[in-house]
C-alpha cells in the first residue's frame, strides 16, 4: 500500500510541476500551487519523519538537485527489416515513437504505450538496446539534460494509424531513412544507423528494463 501511495503522490507532484511550467492563467497557477501544497501534506502524512528541507526539494525539483529527464524511444522492425518511424505534427519531421518517461510506468511500458498512441499498433517491450547521454552525443543543443533509452519492441497486433501528435506513420528501409528529414532532437541519423546495426547483429545482448 505504501508503495502505491508513494507513486500516486509522485504523480500529483508531476502534475503540479508541469502545470506551473506551462500554465499562463493566474487562476490556473494558483490551483497548481495549491495542488503542490496538498501533495506536500500527503507526503508528510505518508513519511512523517521526512525533513522539511528535503520535502521542499522534492516539491520544487528545479530549485533543488537537478537530475536528467528520461526520453524513451521504441524500436520496431517489420519482417522486411524496415524500421517504424512516425511523422511529428510539431515539426513535420520523422522520429521513433516515444516521449518523456511517465511516473508509474517502466521504460518498456512507456515504449509500448507511446507506440500505441503514436502509431496505432500494440507491441511488447523486448530488450534495452542502448542508453545515451544526449549532451555527450551529436544532438541539437537543449536546456533539458536528458538520457535517451532505445528499447526494442516486438509487434503484437493492430494496423498503422497516426495519433494526436503524429500525422503519418510508416516503415522505412535503411536507405530510405537517409532521405528523410529526421527530428534530430528525438533521434539522429547516427542513432538510426546504430539501431540497424543492432538489428542485423547475430549477437544481441538481452538487457531487461521492465
Amino acid at each position: 500500500m505504501e508503495k502505491e501511495l508513494a507513486v500516486l503522490i509522485a504523480k500529483l507532484q508531476g502534475i503540479a510541476q508541469t502545470g506551473k511550467t506551462y500554465a499562463k492563467d493566474p487562476y490556473d497557477l494558483e490551483r497548481y500551487d495549491e495542488l503542490k501544497q496538498i501533495t506536500g501534506q500527503l507526503a508528510k502524512l505518508l513519511y512523517p519523519t521526512i525533513p522539511d528541507d528535503r520535502l521542499t526539494v522534492y516539491l520544487s525539483a528545479d530549485d533543488g538537485y537537478a537530475t536528467p529527464k528520461v526520453d524513451i524511444r521504441a524500436v520496431i522492425f517489420d519482417q522486411q527489416d524496415r524500421l517504424l518511424l512516425v511523422q511529428e505534427k510539431s515539426d513535420a519531421r520523422w522520429a521513433l515513437p516515444g516521449g518523456w518517461a511517465d511516473i508509474g510506468y517502466s521504460p518498456m511500458e512507456i515504449a509500448e504505450k507511446e507506440t500505441f498512441e503514436e502509431a496505432g499498433i500494440q507491441v511488447t517491450g523486448d530488450r534495452l538496446i542502448a542508453v545515451r547521454d544526449k549532451a555527450k552525443r551529436d544532438y541539437p543543443p537543449a536546456l533539458i539534460y536528458t538520457y535517451k533509452l532505445f528499447i526494442s519492441c516486438l509487434f503484437v497486433e493492430g494496423e498503422l494509424t497516426s495519433g494526436l501528435e503524429t500525422s503519418d506513420v510508416r516503415f522505412f528501409s535503411r536507405a530510405d531513412v537517409q532521405k528523410l528529414a529526421l527530428s534530430e532532437e528525438r533521434n539522429t541519423y547516427a542513432d538510426i544507423e546504430m539501431l540497424f546495426e543492432d538489428h542485423f547483429s547475430p549477437h544481441k545482448e538481452r538487457i531487461n528494463c521492465d
